[in-house]
């Protein structure tokens, strides 16, 4: 054996043996090279390599290697090919093809026709292969032409063996043509006396029109077996390691062995996945996927479809169903066994998502719809759940054919449009639960194009905008016309009617929304007395619309709600969030806020139960509003961060953007200028401006104020150029915009401007009805535009009617007039109005208006030549001022401490808070963020008398006589040491 193949390979006998010892090793290293590149597979080359010295003695011998797809089957066949070339014998190649597997003869034509032959058998062998041709037979009695041409074709072979020993290999031969594997059988039964090798290649999954050949070939001894398995975990690891390296190989190797499953040609992949993109699986591992699946019989395709298909909660007689034919759950447990052993799945599931996705991937829009379509009416037959069936539907993107042949599902008109649309409205109300509002919008909008009456589409469209709506008002938008000729059809109930006013308020339809009023507001009068919930539904709505839109208010009317809303019944078929809203509004409305606060809180700790209801950002938005002018403006901010983090949590960009511009809103009344910003652009960021429709009054005008006070003017300008419609003037959210912009107006001096934006808010809310309720304090804005007009008499005038009026007490309203009449009264009285108006900042939490009040009563001191006290307020109030990024008021505050000696002269009275000891320094430090003593006392774990104590040598120590007059900068102190 070992002489043959140096003698053929050194044509040159006379070469010295260094030479014949060079050609050997060159032939050694490329042989060692190529069963390196092939792990595990050293047992079936040197099973090979035995049977092919027998071939060289003229013992001729047949081998069949099986093996699932990407196994390597092929890799083997053309390494053993190389070696047997190289041992001197002659290499005669086929590879047969499912395309060509109609054309007779096409695999001998491969193996004749692709070698040099000697002169003495190149005629015969040429005048062979001319005569060979006609069609490919079927499964009939083999005519005798056909079975004299494989015997003259094998004689051939034989006789050309007996000068050149022969090797012949055959891959793929499941794809061979009819008359070719005749061919091969043939020359099976006459190989045991010739020197002939025969290595073929086939796959584990068989065709039915190929167990023959197979039969035929298992009964003959001298024909060999040999299978080829995935790659094990060690040899995997082995193939990894060599070319990752060792480090790479242990960070990575776990997830792309699990993916390989051992198969050699998916590993392989996974690995150039990683080389080049850091990706795996990424597309190199779905194309040798893809691969195997292709090159494998038909079949293994169908199923693996089939099962991308279904997902992994099937099985093999759902798959087999789904294939249809008789022995459809059969033919797919096999494939699926086979499919395991190839290592593509595991324990019948894709080994990895990629995969899955790979082969879903690799249909056509037409396969896979139908694919779809016969599953969906498969698991509806076979009683799966909604969501299952509901996203075969949505797949196929269709809910209206009939069901296919060989599927059962009842009558004929059960496999129609009724039983689609009621799966799929059921799956949409379990996608709403889970927050999955754009799956919940692709049930509807399917369901809606699916048909039925026009009642059933009108209610299954106002499912789909309230759906959608929640992704971006703006798309929901499409509906609103057609939804509006339903509600004057009556194919709508007064719920989704209400629902629908909202929607056209939103994006500034008023007179749509009006003529929908009047539709409903008819309804309810002609309505039979058994309509109680349609009536209170309605009542509501007039309620909520006289704050938020009160020209659109029934008569421009606040209707009457009971004084206390703690205790009222929702009427049954009222929407609670809606009445929630509507009590609510009514409480701002009539200045009852105080009243209504715990109310308030009561909806927001449970808005979580009512998420799913179209009015709940309504009700949390109007609950927040009640808890600012209610004094709870801590508890506000800290309700609108938590709903700001659980909108986070869940698939509504809308709802996120209103709690968003709501704690823009009250971060900028606690003078939170920062949080402000950022919360209001992260609201105009998950909505458009319009999707935003008129309340984009709320984020804008919240920008706009924020950015003023911080000294961004141009950011300011850049807000107010956004285009807004004249609608957003008839509504809450632009009072808020004026508001807002005569503030801009204010501070980048056109005071005129500001004044008309001022009086133009007055005039809304008197023509609204809502003057006497304090809902924005119009008249403090204005008197503060006369005073830079230089007009005190006009400023006092609003101011004193401001503080005459009910609802005026609180610190947030009463504070800012007490501290513009100190500027406009006489001086003598300005102390006094000054010393209210802090006491009253500190307790608003708004620290814009306390770096104000500070700045006022330091020049307020400064006048009455105390200018020790006039330095401290004025520290005070530049530390806060820089705190909250106030850049204007800080700026301010710095041209004020020139006329106080400059920036040292600040310092002074700092070396005595060295002196405090530290338990007196935290004590201090906590009284200057505004802590009682009790909660100083509970922090801290004293007693109040101990913090009092405390306090009392703070004082003394430091020259003050009361806490408003403790330095700022203990709480810089208490960071250093807290």
């Amino acid at each position: 054996m070992m002489g043959r193949g140096p003698a053929a390979a050194n044509p040159h006998p006379g070469d010295s043996r260094d030479a014949d010892a060079e050609v050997w090793l060159t032939i050694i290293t490329a042989w060692e090279c190529h069963v390196v590149s092939m792990v595990e597979r050293d047992e079936h080359i040197n099973h090979l390599d035995r049977l092919l010295t027998g071939c060289l003695a003229g013992n001729g011998r047949a081998v069949l290697v099986e093996g699932p797809a990407g196994s390597g089957r092929t890799e083997l066949l053309r390494a053993f090919a190389e070696r047997g070339e190289e041992r001197g014998v002659r290499h005669l190649a086929a590879s047969c093809s499912a395309a060509e597997s109609a054309l007779p003869f096409g695999v001998v034509d491969q193996l004749l026709g692709g070698v040099p032959w000697p002169p003495e058998h190149a005629d015969r062998i040429t005048a062979l292969l001319g005569s060979l041709g006609g069609d490919a037979v079927s499964d009939a009695p083999q005519p005798p032409e056909l079975v004299r041409a494989c015997h003259d074709v094998a004689q051939a072979l034989l006789a050309a063996s007996a000068d050149t020993p022969l090797l012949i290999t055959v891959d793929d031969v499941r794809n061979a043509d009819r008359p070719s594997r005749e061919f091969l059988l043939h020359l099976v039964r006459r190989l045991p006396q010739a020197g002939v090798h025969l290595v073929m290649t086939d796959e584990t999954v068989l065709r039915p029109e190929h167990r023959r050949f197979r039969a035929e070939l298992a009964r003959h001894r001298h024909v060999d077996h040999l299978r080829l398995a995935p790659l094990s975990d060690a040899g995997a690891l082995r193939l990894l390691t060599r070319e990752l390296g060792a480090e790479d190989a242990h960070r990575v190797g776990a997830p792309i062995l699990a993916a390989s499953g051992g198969n050699p040609l998916l590993l392989r992949a996974l690995i150039d996945d990683h080389r080049h993109s850091g990706d795996a699986p990424g597309r190199e591992y779905a194309m040798a996927l893809l691969g195997c699946l292709h090159r494998a019989d038909p079949a293994v395709l169908r199923v693996a479809r089939a099962l991308a298909v279904l997902g992994d909660d099937t099985d093999d007689a759902e798959i087999g169903r789904l294939l249809g034919g008789a022995d459809g759950g059969e033919t797919a447990r096999e494939v699926l066994r086979a499919l395991e052993a190839a290592g593509l799945l595991a324990a019948g599931r894709f080994r990895h998502p990629a995969a899955r996705a790979a082969v879903v991937d690799d249909l056509t829009a037409a396969e896979r719809a139908a694919l779809h379509g016969k599953a969906a009416h498969l698991r509806y037959a076979r009683g799966a759940d909604a969501p299952t069936v509901a996203r075969h539907l949505i797949e196929a993107d269709r809910a209206h054919d009939p069901a296919p042949g060989g599927i059962t599902s009842g009558a004929a008109e059960q496999a129609r449009t009724p039983w689609a649309v009621t799966v799929l409205s059921e799956a949409a109300e379990h996608a709403l639960l889970d927050d999955r509002h754009e799956l919940a919008a692709q049930c509807l909008g399917l369901a809606h194009r699916a048909g039925g009456d026009e009642r059933t589409r009108a209610t299954l469209r106002s499912r789909l905008a309230a759906a959608e709506w929640q992704l971006d008002p703006s798309t929901a938008a499409r509906h609103l016309t057609p939804l509006t000729a339903a509600v004057h059809a009556g194919h709508l109930d007064t719920a989704a009617g209400l629902v629908l006013v909202r929607q056209l308020l939103w994006h500034g339809r008023n007179d749509d929304a009006v003529a929908v009023l009047d539709r409903l507001r008819t309804r309810a009068s002609t309505a039979n007395p058994g309509s109680l919930g349609e009536a209170a539904a309605l009542q509501d709505a007039e309620v909520w619309l006289a704050y938020t839109h009160p020209a659109l208010a029934r008569g421009r009317r606040t209707p009457a709600l009971p004084a206390d809303l703690r205790h009222t019944v929702v009427a049954p078929g009222t929407d609670p969030q809606l009445h929630a809203a509507a009590a609510l509004a009514d409480a701002l409305a009539r200045g009852r806020a105080h009243k209504t606060a715990d109310r308030a809180e009561e909806v927001l700790r449970d808005l979580h139960l009512h998420r799913r209801s179209p009015w709940a950002e309504e009700a949390a938005l109007l609950a927040l509003r009640v808890l600012v002018p209610a004094g709870r403006l801590t508890e506000a901010a800290a309700w609108s961060e938590h709903l700001v983090r659980a909108a986070e949590a869940r698939d509504a960009p809308t709802a996120r953007a209103v709690y968003a511009a709501a704690r823009a809103e009250i971060a900028a009344r606690q003078g939170d200028l920062v949080t402000a910003v950022d919360q209001g652009r992260a609201a105009l960021g998950h909505l458009s401006p319009k999707g935003w429709g008129v309340a984009v009054g709320l984020p804008l005008g919240t920008l706009i104020l924020a950015a003023t006070r911080t000294g961004e003017h141009e950011e300011a300008a850049k807000q107010l150029a956004h285009a807004v419609g004249d609608a957003m003037f008839r509504s809450q959210y632009g009072l808020h915009y004026l508001y807002t912009r005569g503030h801009h107006y204010l501070a980048t001096r056109h005071s005129h401007a500001a004044l008309a934006d001022f009086l133009s808010c007055g005039e809304l809310l008197r023509d609204w009805g809502l003057d006497a309720a304090g809902v924005l304090p119009w008249r403090t804005a204005a008197a503060e535009a006369w005073l830079r007009l230089d007009n005190k008499d006009q400023a006092r005038r609003l101011l004193l009617e401001q503080l005459g009026r009910p609802n005026s007490d609180g610190s947030g309203t009463r504070g800012p007039a007490l501290r513009l009449l100190a500027a406009a009264g006489p001086p003598g009285r300005r102390l006094q109005l000054l010393t209210e108006a802090i006491d009253l900042a500190e307790a608003s939490g708004d620290r814009f208006e306390q770096v104000r009040v500070l700045a006022d009563l330091s020049r307020a001191h400064q006048a009455n030549n105390d200018k020790r006290r006039a330095r401290l307020l004025l520290r005070q109030a530049l530390h806060v001022a820089n705190m909250c990024d106030m850049k204007p008021l800080a700026q301010e505050l710095l041209s004020v401490s020139a006329a106080l000696g400059g920036a040292e002269s600040m310092a002074d009275g700092l070396d005595r808070i060295g002196g405090l000891t530290d338990s007196e320094r935290r004590v201090a430090s906590l009284a200057v963020l505004g802590y009682t003593n009790r909660e100083i006392a509970g922090k801290l774990y004293v007693t109040p008398s101990t913090v009092e104590q405390h306090l009392t040598r703070v004082y003394r120590k430091l020259g003050i006589r009361r806490r408003k007059d403790l330095p700022a900068d203990l709480w810089a102190n208490l960071r250093k040491t807290g």
